[in-house]
């Protein structure tokens, strides 16, 4: 459990900070901080998160953070890009044989659903029977 209060607590710190204009993620995609990136192309890339939570665990991002810091903050003109987060979730999941038995998004969003990095992310989880509900 501590994990999941060590989540909480650092969701509750990134809501309290001023938005930092340069995230984690911004220095992954100018390849300033290393990743293991799975997957990348001219709109989003995907890489291995640094502290999985299931055996196959993998973020993807939007190069361009612009106002999607928080999916509550997604307007229509943005479902073109959301959509394409998503299908490319499911490519990369398949790639790396989640397709077969299935797989979990989790979209965090603000401090009460842990977002604790302030560009929209996804994250997929899979390898392993997942819990419900996940808490």
């Amino acid at each position: 459990m501590a994990a999941s209060n060590d989540e909480v607590t650092k969701a509750q710190e990134a809501a309290a900070a001023s938005p930092p204009e340069m995230t984690i993620f911004d220095k992954i995609i100018s390849k300033e901080i290393p990743a293991t990136i799975i997957h990348e192309d001219d709109t989003c890339l995907a890489f291995r998160d640094v502290s999985p939570q299931a055996p196959v665990h993998f973020l993807v991002i939007p190069k361009v953070k612009g106002r999607l810091s928080r999916l509550s903050s997604a307007e229509e003109g943005d479902a073109p890009l959301l959509g394409h987060l998503v299908y490319v979730a499911s490519k990369v999941a398949r790639q790396e044989g989640l397709g077969q038995d299935g797989f979990r998004l989790v979209i965090n969003d603000g401090p009460n659903g842990s977002q604790s990095v302030y560009h929209l992310h996804i994250h997929v989880l899979g390898a392993r029977q997942l819990t419900w509900p996940p808490g």
